[in-house]
C-alpha cells in the first residue's frame, strides 16, 4: 500500500477514473501485490468524498485484508461512523477511511470521524490498525481532558492532541475510546504518531515539555520544551458479545465494552447505531435469564440495579464510563444491555446486543 497525498484526480472509491486532475492534492492510495517474484497493482483507492487538498493517504496502515487511510485535511463536520460527508464546514477537521479486501476485490467499509469533530483538528494525521482495532490520531485537537474518555467539550488546550480507538464487530465499526495524555498541555501534539499491537497502544506527543526521564517520571515540570514523550495504553479485557439485538431505525444497536470489572476500575462502554437523540436505559444483571421485553428479548435478568436512564447523541452513539458495584466475588459474570426508545422498532423500543464480562 502506497500513499500519494498530492494526487489530483477527482475519482471516488475503488479503481475510478484517474485521468481528470481537477482535485489538486486530493490524494490517492495504490495497492500492489506479489506473486512469486512479480509485483502488480491490484487497486487504486480514493476517498468516497474526494475533494481538493484533503491529503487522502497522507497516512495509512495495513493489517491482513484491512486498510485504514487518513485524510488529515478533509473538511466535513460529520461525527462518528459513516456520517454525512457533504457539509464541508469544518476545514481541516480530518477523516479516515477503512477499506477491506475480499479475494482480489476492494471496497470501502467505513468512513470514520472524531466524536468531537472540529475545524483544524487534523484527525487522520496518524493511523494504525491491528485486526479489528483502528486507532486514529488528531494531533491538533484542543480539549483540556486527560486520560480515557474525558470531557471532549472543553477546548482550552489548543494543539494538545487526542487519539480515538474504533473497533469492528462483524462489518460494523464503533468508537470505543477517546484518549488524551495524562498531562495534557498546549501544543504537545499528542497523537502525532502512534502504533498498536494486540492490546497495547503507544501514542507520541512529540512536543511535550516535561523534563522527566525514564518510565513514569514526574510530568509536572515543563522545563524541557518540546523534548517529547510517549504514552502506553493497554486495552483492558474486552467483554463477550452475546447477541440478542432488536433492530430500530438505524438497524441493530451495537454495544461494546471492555475493562477489568473491579470496583476501583473504570470500564468503557460504547453504544452506536442507535436511534439518535433518544432516551435509553442500561440494564445490568448478574445472570442471563432471557425474558420478553417490548417485542424483543432482554437477557440481563433479574436486574442488579435499577435501569440507568441516559440519552443517545444526535448521531445515535453513547460513550459511557461504568464502575461495577462494590463487593462482587471473583468469577462473577456481569451482563449489560441497552433498551432505546425508537419509533421505528417493534412497540417503540429497540435493544442492543447483550455483553458479558467476568470479574477477575
Amino acid at each position: 500500500m502506497i500513499g500519494a497525498r498530492s494526487e489530483a484526480s477527482n475519482a471516488t472509491g475503488v479503481n475510478g477514473d484517474q485521468s481528470d486532475n481537477s482535485a489538486p492534492a486530493a490524494g490517492a492510495a495504490y495497492v500492489f501485490v506479489r506473486s512469486g517474484t512479480s509485483w502488480s497493482q491490484q487497486a487504486y483507492l480514493k476517498a468516497s468524498n474526494t475533494d481538493g487538498v484533503d491529503f487522502f493517504a497522507d497516512s495509512l496502515a495495513v493489517s491482513g485484508d484491512t486498510v485504514v487511510i487518513g485524510a488529515r485535511s478533509e473538511a466535513s463536520n460529520a461525527t462518528g461512523v459513516n456520517g454525512d460527508e457533504g457539509d464541508n464546514s469544518a476545514n481541516l477537521a480530518g477523516a479516515a477511511y477503512v477499506f477491506v479486501r475480499s479475494g482480489t476485490s476492494w471496497s470501502q467499509q467505513a468512513y470514520l470521524k472524531a466524536s468531537n469533530t472540529d475545524a483544524g483538528d487534523g484527525f487522520g494525521w496518524s493511523v494504525a490498525v491491528a485486526g479489528d482495532t483502528v486507532v486514529i490520531g488528531a494531533y491538533s485537537e484542543e480539549s483540556g481532558a486527560t486520560g480515557v474518555n474525558g470531557d471532549q467539550g472543553d477546548n482550552s488546550a489548543p494543539v494538545s492532541g487526542a487519539a480515538y480507538v474504533f473497533v469492528r464487530s462483524g462489518t460494523r465499526w464503533s468508537q470505543q475510546a477517546y484518549l488524551k495524555a495524562s498531562n495534557t498541555g498546549l501544543s504537545d501534539l499528542f497523537g502525532h504518531a502512534l502504533g498498536v499491537s494486540g492490546d497495547t497502544l503507544v501514542i507520541v506527543a512529540y512536543r511535550e515539555d516535561s523534563n522527566a526521564t525514564g518510565v513514569n517520571g514526574y510530568q509536572g515540570n515543563n522545563g524541557a520544551v518540546s523534548s517529547g514523550a510517549g504514552y502506553a495504553f493497554i486495552d483492558l479485557e474486552a467483554w463477550a458479545d452475546m447477541g440478542c439485538a432488536l433492530a430500530g431505525v438505524s438497524g441493530d444497536p451495537l454495544l461494546v465494552g471492555g475493562g477489568l470489572l473491579t470496583a476501583d476500575t473504570t470500564n468503557v462502554i460504547g453504544l452506536s447505531y442507535a436511534a439518535p437523540s433518544s432516551p435509553c436505559a442500561l440494564f445490568v444483571a448478574l445472570s442471563s435469564t432471557p425474558i420478553p421485553f417490548k417485542g424483543g428479548t432482554l437477557k440481563p435478568f433479574p436486574l442488579l440495579l435499577q435501569p440507568i436512564i441516559l440519552a443517545t447523541s444526535p448521531v445515535g452513539t453513547l460513550p459511557l464510563l461504568f464502575r461495577p458495584p462494590i463487593g462482587l466475588p471473583s468469577g462473577t459474570d456481569l451482563w449489560l444491555q441497552f433498551g432505546i426508545q425508537d419509533a421505528a422498532a417493534i412497540f417503540g423500543v429497540s435493544l442492543s446486543n447483550a455483553v458479558v464480562g467476568t470479574t477477575p
